[in-house]
């Protein structure tokens, strides 16, 4: 069975009375007559945040504005007539509308739009991640579902061509110390600390993703306490251990994680040769340390 990997942003958009707009899978998508939370993948290089702007404008007719990112979930497809396995990461924000008429999209993802309270969506075929995003329990989809592979899926990625997603994790321990990890040589940022974390692996949720690069990377064991960001970075050129440009894609969320019985921070042989080193910082250690881009973010050293 073959593996591919996509990233989706979808968008909670409640009226005055609490209830919750939903969208109706149309027959030129894998889940036709199922329903769930308006949103769609995120193009290569597009921020999250754009990507469900944009993907809720098209399915809706609804102008809308991200609030904050409420969650980041992941699930697998599989499409047997095709023999391969989609995993997707599904980046969930809370958003609230700014214009625009409602309308469905039937010649694209959507063919209907209903807005329901909890109650009323527990009665409707949801798609997994949208029950568990109301509050619901996930139901089996109907008998024959999914269908054909997205049309935009149907064909591998190119090979210098790259999507990744990776959870990351603001970590800290009850004397408020601050866990970073230093990128090793061969890698983009090298000699940078980073916080710690990384790629997902194929059918894994994004924070137990980043609760096991945090013991590979460090030996610590943590816990995730909340999603703080989420963002992107796109460096068409980049180079690695693969010795020659690519063009890469990061999708990245970030969680506050708590390590409540901290030890001293120890690189394992199974964070991959990605990561030199592991220490505890604290918060005045930070200034003039060199800093990923993301870790200065979410240290508030961006801009020191």
């Amino acid at each position: 069975m073959e593996t591919r990997r996509r990233v989706g942003s979808y968008g909670v958009l409640r009226d005055s009375g609490g209830r919750v707009l939903l969208a109706r899978g149309s027959a030129a998508c894998p889940f036709p007559g199922v329903w769930q939370l308006p949103g769609g993948g995120i193009r290569h290089g597009e921020h999250p945040v754009a990507a469900a702007v944009r993907e809720f404008a098209e399915e809706t007719g609804l102008a809308v504005e991200v609030v904050r990112p409420r969650a980041a979930v992941a699930d697998v497809t599989t499409f047997r007539d095709a023999g391969v396995a989609v995993h997707t990461d599904r980046l969930v924000f809370d958003v609230e509308a700014s214009g625009g008429e409602l309308r469905p999209e039937p010649t694209g993802g959507s063919d209907a739009l209903t807005w329901v309270t909890p109650d009323e969506a527990a009665a409707l075929p949801l798609m997994p991640f949208t029950a568990e995003l109301l509050g619901l329990p996930v139901a089996p989809l109907p008998a024959g579902l999914p269908r054909a592979l997205p049309a935009g899926q149907v064909a591998a990625p190119p090979a210098d061509r790259r999507q990744r997603f990776a959870a990351y994790g603001l970590a800290t321990d009850p004397q408020d110390r601050i866990l970073l990890t230093r990128i090793a040589a061969g890698y983009p940022g090298a000699g940078k600390w980073h916080l710690p974390g990384g790629g997902t692996d194929h059918g894994e949720q994004p924070a137990a993703g980043l609760l096991r690069e945090l013991v590979e990377e460090s030996g610590q064991l943590g816990t995730v306490v909340d999603l703080v960001t989420v963002g992107h970075l796109h460096n068409p050129v980049a180079r690695g251990p693969e010795g020659r440009p690519l063009d890469w894609h990061a999708v990245r969320v970030v969680y506050r994680v708590l390590v409540p019985a901290p030890t001293e921070a120890v690189v394992t042989e199974l964070a991959g040769g990605s990561t030199a080193d592991a220490a505890w910082f604290t918060p005045d250690q930070l200034t003039g340390l060199p800093l990923t881009d993301v870790a200065a973010m979410a240290t508030g050293q961006q801009g020191r």
